[in-house]
């Protein structure tokens, strides 16, 4: 559905997108992950041909969306950015003008989509009057007005209290599993992103570090909750003998690889620590994403300092 090859951005000569590669297949939901100023927001600006790249091609459903804009764009919806609604209009009045821009959409279109975003009794409501769930919903409403193969979200649940993300997601799957749609999905809520989507991309400082599924991105490092008498002289004990890769200031250890807990027990009985716990922890997108993205955000600084020495 969606294939970027070698995409690259700058502005004022600062490097915001880096020769970017990446494929989206029909019928998935994937999520493109990454901190402020990543990359995402100008990824997903040049697939919408509102941001002109410097160089590489973006095509969705095998349309360039520069050479063949109209094609390309034809059946795709999206939430970018903040949406912006006249407040004094109804919502529906407000889909009817905005959907007006690009094609006349008929009544019974309009209240498919109401129905289908849960405004069925509020869609004749002053949109200044709308929570903020409910501009959310609104927003959505606005993206599936041209009947959408694609739908791209741009941080669909910011500033949604909990309530509102729960009933977003259950939203974005009922879409997906009875409408058929494909989704591309940026957001910073990682747990959200855990229980929408099957693959992702991490973007860091403009390039993509990372491309898989979200299996792939826990099955990495296994952390191991460690309870002794004296954790700093069990890890170092453990740090001498390879079991482990690293640490963190509480209780967990990162085992290294292809060293299991029954080891780490072992070791530890052998060389005097008491053991009170040893409770392996699965690997949550969360921890994957804050693991690659330190690792990156470190690599430069020990680069040079390699090279200096």
């Amino acid at each position: 559905m969606i294939r970027i090859d070698g995409i690259h951005k700058a502005f004022a000569g600062r490097p915001a997108v880096r020769h970017l590669d990446l494929e989206v297949q029909r019928g998935e939901i994937f999520g493109l992950l990454g901190h402020n100023g990543a990359g995402k927001s100008t990824t997903i600006g040049m697939l919408l041909g509102q941001v002109w790249p410097d160089g590489g091609t973006l095509r969705i459903g095998g349309h360039d969306v520069f050479a063949d804009r109209a094609r390309a764009l034809s059946r795709v919806g999206a939430i970018f950015e903040a949406p912006v609604f006249y407040d004094y209009l109804s919502g529906w009045r407000n889909l009817q003008i905005l959907s007006a821009y690009t094609a006349p959409t008929a009544d019974a279109r309009i209240r498919e989509v109401v129905d289908w975003v849960g405004l069925t009794g509020r869609e004749q409501s002053l949109v200044r009057t709308y929570s903020h769930g409910m501009r959310a919903r609104l927003a959505l409403a606005q993206a599936l007005l041209p009947r959408p193969e694609l739908l791209i979200l741009d941080e669909p649940t910011n500033g949604l209290d909990p309530e509102g993300i729960h009933e977003m997601r259950h939203t974005i799957l009922r879409l997906h599993r009875e409408l058929g749609l494909t989704i591309l999905l940026s957001s910073h809520l990682l747990v959200e992103v855990e229980q929408l989507c099957s693959r992702i991309a991490v973007m860091h400082r403009g390039e993509k570090v990372f491309d898989g599924t979200v299996s792939e991105a826990r099955s990495g490092t296994l952390w191991v909750r460690l309870g002794t008498d004296d954790f700093a002289a069990a890890t170092a004990t453990l740090t001498a003998a390879g079991l482990i890769a690293g640490h963190d200031r509480e209780s967990r250890v990162e085992l290294a690889p292809n060293t299991t807990p029954a080891e780490l027990a072992r070791h530890l009985v052998q060389h005097g620590h008491a053991l009170h716990e040893l409770t392996p922890e699965r690997q949550t997108l969360e921890g994957f994403y804050l693991s690659l993205v330190r690792s990156r955000a470190t690599a430069p600084a020990v680069a040079a300092a390699s090279s200096e020495s």
